[in-house]
């Protein structure tokens, strides 16, 4: 078992832009972490808050695929759904993302994995939105509290995988 440094997720709404961008940096290579995003049973092991379980309904996790996942907590079912548009290994992610709860809030979302020395990565992930309300009803709805516990899961599969 390897030991994980705790890392700060840095998540910032643009002023000039409806977009937040979200910066985490993993004690794993570009490779392993970009596996994390795209393994069906990889990611229903740490996407979202403790405490919630993740139910996959479909995840076809290919350039011009899509996805649709549910959070399950509480009794309560938050359902949400997108798609790839562009993956290249180990590199990039671009898809789309949308809460069904909110169907017409679709974001654009861009995830970049730079190689870091000593065998870690950085995450960038961007999400764009079409207005500043809704990205700041984006930011107010709990999102920062399943991207920080998501990450702390994510740091805990990849010291195991």
């Amino acid at each position: 078992m390897s030991t994980t440094t705790k890392h700060e997720t840095q998540i910032v709404s643009d002023p000039d832009v409806p977009m937040v961008r979200i910066v985490r940096e993993f004690d794993a290579p570009p490779a392993k972490v970009f596996r994390a995003h795209t393994d069906p049973d990889l990611v229903r092991q740490w996407n979202g808050p403790r405490g919630h379980e993740m139910r996959i309904d479909s995840w076809d996790c290919r350039t011009g695929g899509s996805y649709r996942y549910v959070h399950l907590a509480g009794g309560e079912e938050y359902a949400f759904r997108g798609c790839f548009h562009e993956l290249r290994q180990d590199e990039l992610i671009v898809q789309t993302f949308t809460w069904e709860g909110m169907p017409d809030g679709v974001a654009l979302e861009k995830m970049v994995f730079e190689e870091l020395p000593g065998g870690r990565c950085r995450l960038t992930a961007t999400s764009l939105v079409d207005t500043f309300e809704g990205r700041d009803a984006f930011v107010a709805s709990g999102m920062e509290v399943g991207v920080v516990e998501g990450y702390e899961r994510l740091d805990e599969v990849l010291s195991e995988a």
